[in-house]
């Protein structure tokens, strides 16, 4: 039954491995690829431990007496405190005391604190003391944008392991766009909010992969079985043919945005409804709190997905006029993946208004990166890094169809190629 087999596949292999291109997408570019992105990941980490360990724990006490002093003290031995008094939570907020002090949590020591606790270790046990923790919610996206404030909680508790068990119970409250939310644990927000950075970046790397394979396939079909030249010898514009293809794929991306916005949309309802259900009925609500996109922010959104998109298209289009068969379209069509792969990944991790300079220059220019990015800013309302993304990435797509019609202009369509220096072939011998 496999009588042959092995002829077949070295030929097929040594067909194969005869194909740079090939060897280029499958091998270099991973070798490459993913180096970059442990980098990045490793950054990441290494930076949200260097905040957590620089950073202060802002702490309020209005109460100023021996219980509240011994609470500040056990605080002061594992962390970095700044200690204010006599202040209201708002004003703390109003006074842009955290960036004074460089902190994103603090906690309020309460009046009364010292009397409920000496009353406490007196014997009477259903008196306890009340810690309120305040952490701001700053809107980034990133699996470690919150190891910053994990540890407050914990710290409270190993303050009342040494002194009595459920000596001091905590209240959770987050900070948003400047106003006290009480009762909304900025833990739980972080990883509701979470949810939704790791699956749109997903959702938008496959849709354009998927997306460049189906452009760049229709052009090096037509190639492969001649059609094309063909359809440039009838008396049709040549730019008529240009525009015919790329009407198509904006019609593509206008329905993959749509499309988008629709899941993402039905995505936030259903994980709010999921933190709802898993609270008992005390979730927390999205929409009051201001973490949902309004519909100028849907309408943001929406054109940069349709721009980056339409752009992606484009490019696809163009490349795989530099092939001579399907195989290499989709083979020149992968080296464009990285660009598309590490800001989806990147961004799952960090949060761009962390990064240094540089690095948010290299990933700003990215336009593949620009719709993920326009997703973390228009939930805060932050529309200006949005609409200066969509006019690059519109600029971007002007340019690459300024070099697709001037390559459809000429015969260069039917005998362009991507060359890589190999060897000549020698001709046969007489």
């Amino acid at each position: 039954m496999l009588k042959g087999f092995t002829t077949i596949l070295l030929k097929e292999l040594k067909e194969l491995m005869r194909d740079p291109k090939i060897l280029i997408g499958m091998i270099v570019l991973p070798l490459i690829m993913f180096p970059v992105l442990g980098l990045v990941l490793g950054y990441a980490a290494e930076t949200a431990q260097n905040e957590a360990l620089r950073s202060t724990l802002l702490i309020v006490d209005n109460d100023q007496d021996t219980w509240s002093n011994a609470f500040v003290t056990y605080m002061n031995t594992s962390m970095n405190i700044a200690l204010v008094n006599n202040i209201a939570p708002q004003h703390v907020v109003d006074q842009g005391l955290l960036t004074q002090y460089d902190s994103s949590t603090f906690v309020v020591i309460p009046q009364g604190f010292s009397a409920n606790l000496t009353q406490h270790v007196a014997g009477d046990y259903p008196v306890t003391g009340t810690i309120a923790v305040y952490g701001v919610y700053n809107g980034g996206g990133g699996i470690f944008s919150g190891l910053g404030g994990v540890g407050v909680t914990a710290l409270i508790g190993g303050f009342n392991r040494v002194v009595a068990p459920d000596l001091v119970v905590v209240t959770q409250s987050s900070i948003i766009k400047g106003q006290i939310q009480e009762g909304v644990d900025v833990s739980i927000l972080s990883g509701l909010m979470l949810s939704q950075s790791i699956a749109l970046p997903l959702t938008i790397m496959i849709m354009l992969t998927y997306s460049m394979q189906i452009a760049a396939t229709s052009v090096a079909m037509e190639k492969e079985e001649k059609t094309l030249e063909t359809l440039l010898t009838t008396p049709v514009d040549r730019f008529a043919i240009l525009m015919g293809k790329v009407s198509s794929t904006i019609i593509v991306a206008g329905v993959a945005a749509v499309t988008v916005l629709i899941g993402y949309n039905y995505m936030i309802g259903s994980i709010s409804m999921g933190i709802v259900n898993s609270t008992g009925g005390a979730g927390i609500d999205l929409v009051s709190l201001g973490l949902v996109p309004t519909f100028t922010g849907y309408t943001l959104l929406g054109l940069s997905l349709f721009f980056t998109l339409l752009s992606a298209l484009a490019l696809a289009v163009v490349m795989s006029a530099f092939s001579e068969n399907v195989r290499g379209a989709q083979a020149l069509v992968g080296y464009i993946y990285p660009l598309i792969f590490l800001p989806s990944m990147a961004l799952i991790y960090l949060d761009i208004n962390s990064m240094p300079l540089a690095a948010q220059a290299v990933f700003y220019a990215i336009p593949y990166s620009q719709p993920i990015v326009a997703a973390q800013q228009v939930v805060t309302g932050n529309y200006l890094p949005v609409v200066l993304g969509i006019v690059y990435v519109a600029i971007f797509t002007v340019v690459i169809m300024y070099v697709a019609s001037r390559l459809f202009a000429t015969e260069r369509i039917l005998t362009a190629k991507l060359s890589f220096g190999g060897k000549k072939k020698k001709p046969p011998s007489e």
